[in-house]
């Protein structure tokens, strides 16, 4: 009873104050608010999320337009990386460009010198001109980008195979490039040598560092022979010449080359720079693979054409993250989503929070460990980004929204968005409405992210794979109106009424396991010599927890009589670590759809549940699979086991 007296007290209150109010103005104005008072009840809604949206828009819009205008100039200027590198070094040479953990630390003069040199050498040997393309096989150092660095000031291609890869990937990386060359680290001189009776003929071997076998050239060596002077080059690289190979996989199929121009480069320069707000007396820690669009683009671009130091680390290392960061007095720090998992189960230390990080950025971050990280670890920014390597569709969180890895502005009208979340199945396939063309969600309603494409425009423009067909699946057309296109991500998307768009799944037969992109074909294949022709289909499963998915292989063995102890031998020697299943799961058949596929959505959707499943589980337990125990099973969900 108190509280509806207080109530219509307040209300009584109210009316006065309003009466008192509306007794100072004329009629006029009275009657304009009495006008405009049911308009504002009945768009209160929309107002409210403009007023919420207005600072994040305008900050986004002003950090936007600071980076198209530089992009645009360097567009007329038909500038390169190498080139802005060069103007860079000649400025200050012996400022800091990168530090290599555990090893040297690298000036602009160093590494402008040194790809120089490489420059020189591949000139002497082959002929190296614009357009030629080498493959570059390295672990995370200094020489790795000037290496492709040296191949740019010729206009050359640099193909950044995965240095992970063994046996047929490794093979299927440098036939897809048609490289004339390949560069690789003595670390690495093993893996050469085991495919290389099965090399392309003609390509030319350079190995950096220790003893080279018979027919391979000594880098070092070579560079040693001549000057640090830029090369003559006569056929000058342009802006929209393509700079990369950077491997991806897609969402179907086997790895394949996504095409890198120095436009989409320096794009990713300004993006880094200018939505994170970063300062000239930044300096960013990057432990991720150079072969990456994450590590080999985010985090080398703005040391070399901004001047903003970065920190590389050869591998990862949960427990020398923050150390590092310490040490090397780093204000930015890049992630993905696996590394933040395994910096939470790190013992907490007094130095988890004396660091100077501002900012950490990164993908692949759950929203259930996110304000952990922040409260943890004290970084006062996260910068989430989502994109894919071979699209046009890239976004990013800028204000530290837990869980978004975006936004559609609102300040934008809706038909002005590069991007659009449209209606699909479970399957990925587009659906159409009544006219024939895609349907875009409403708020809340999950769909499929794609990037509407514009041809000529640094940001919105499609360069996809080497292989066009490749490319053109990725496609679709008719989208919104006859004749546009849309490159489609192959992502589940969901946004809300504010416009964050947040991640919910990935479509298709890829999957994503420790931070890289995992083609279920890909495994397939490895897996099949050992199966002797049995069926067998391989897919992502989520475990609790957990980022990514987990690999999983069913196969039909009605006998029982695979060996597994040899199974996964095979696939040590056949597939990086992050490829191998770590489930199995033995059936009698696998089902085949009317067009003769084998189907796997439905086994994806079991799981690996002893308790639901009755045909024999397996799990990739050290250097066996062992059975899948009612007990294993909780081990695995709860974390205890170390996956």
């Amino acid at each position: 009873m108190d509280a509806i007296l207080a109530a219509l007290v307040a209300l009584m209150a109210l009316a006065a104050a309003m009466a008192a109010v509306l007794s100072t103005l004329s009629k006029a104005a009275i009657f304009v608010i009495l006008a405009v008072a049911p308009c504002v009840y009945r768009y209160r809604r929309h107002i409210y999320v403009f007023i919420k949206t207005l600072p994040r828009d305008c900050k986004f819009l002003w950090r936007y337009a600071n980076g198209m205008i530089r992009s645009k100039r360097w567009g007329r200027q038909d500038a390169t990386v190498a080139e802005l590198f060069t103007r860079r070094a000649l400025k200050n040479p012996d400022a800091p460009c990168f530090f290599v953990v555990g090893d040297r630390d690298w000036t602009f003069g160093q590494m402008a010198a040194n790809s120089n040199k490489v420059a020189r050498v591949m000139q002497e040997h082959m002929g190296l001109k614009r357009g030629d393309v080498v493959c570059v096989f390295m672990p995370n150092c200094g020489e790795y980008v000037w290496t492709w660095l040296g191949m740019a000031k010729l206009g050359a291609v640099s193909a950044l195979i995965n240095s992970n890869l063994r046996h047929k990937p490794l093979l299927h990386c440098i036939q897809v490039a048609k490289a004339k060359a390949i560069v690789f680290s003595d670390q690495l001189a093993d893996a050469i040598s085991e495919v290389r009776d099965q090399l392309p003929e003609g390509l030319k071997l350079f190995q950096l560092y220790g003893e080279c076998a018979p027919g391979v050239l000594d880098l070092a060596a070579e560079m040693e022979k001549h000057p640090p002077e830029y090369p003559i080059v006569t056929d000058k690289p342009r802006y929209k010449d393509t700079l990369l190979y950077i491997y991806t996989s897609g969402t179907t199929g086997m790895p394949k080359s996504a095409i890198l121009p120095n436009s989409k480069y320096l794009l990713v320069v300004v993006a880094t720079v200018h939505m994170l707000g970063l300062k000239k007396s930044d300096r960013m820690y990057n432990p991720l693979p150079l072969y990456h669009m994450a590590g080999g683009l985010v985090g080398t671009g703005a040391a070399l054409v901004d001047g903003i130091p970065s920190v590389l680390r050869t591998k990862f290392s949960a427990s020398n993250y923050w150390t590092d960061c310490i040490k090397y007095d780093c204000t930015v720090a890049q992630y993905i989503g696996e590394m933040c998992r395994y910096l939470l189960a790190q013992p907490a230390r007094a130095s988890d929070a004396q660091h100077r990080v501002r900012i950490m950025v990164g993908n692949g971050m759950r929203s259930a460990i996110w304000q952990q990280i922040v409260d943890r670890f004290k970084v006062p920014q996260i910068n989430e980004i989502y994109g894919a390597t071979e699209g046009n569709a890239n976004i990013i969180n800028v204000d530290n929204t837990v869980g978004a890895v975006g936004f559609l502005p609102k300040l934008v009208p809706t038909s002005l968005h590069p991007i659009a979340l449209v209606k699909a199945d479970e399957h990925g396939t587009l659906l159409r409405g009544d006219d024939g063309y895609c349907i875009r969600c409403k708020p809340h309603e999950p769909g499929m992210f794609i990037g509407l494409i514009a041809q000529g425009n640094a940001s919105r423009e499609y360069y996809g794979y080497v292989d066009k067909d490749d490319s053109n699946k990725k496609l679709v057309r008719d989208v919104f109106c006859k004749g546009d296109a849309a490159f489609v991500s192959g992502d589940i998307l969901v946004a809300d009424e504010l416009g964050y768009l947040y991640f919910r799944d990935r479509t298709g037969d890829t999957y994503k396991w420790k931070g890289e992109n995992v083609a279920t074909a890909e495994v397939e294949n490895a897996m099949s010599p050992s199966l002797q022709q049995k069926a067998c289909v391989v897919y992502g499963v989520s475990i609790p927890q957990t980022e990514g998915r987990a690999g999983m292989a069913c196969i039909a063995d009605p006998a029982r009589a695979l060996p597994l102890s040899r199974l996964a031998r095979d696939l040590d020697d056949s597939l990086p670590s992050y490829a191998r299943p770590l489930f199995l799961r033995i059936i009698n058949d696998i089902e085949i759809t009317g067009t003769f596929k084998l189907k796997k959505l439905q086994y994806q959707k079991e799981g690996f549940d002893p308790e639901v499943i009755k045909d024999p589980l397996y799990f990739r337990l050290g250097a066996d699979f062992v059975p899948i125990t009612p007990q294993l099973y909780t081990d695995i969900c709860t974390g205890k086991i170390k996956l």
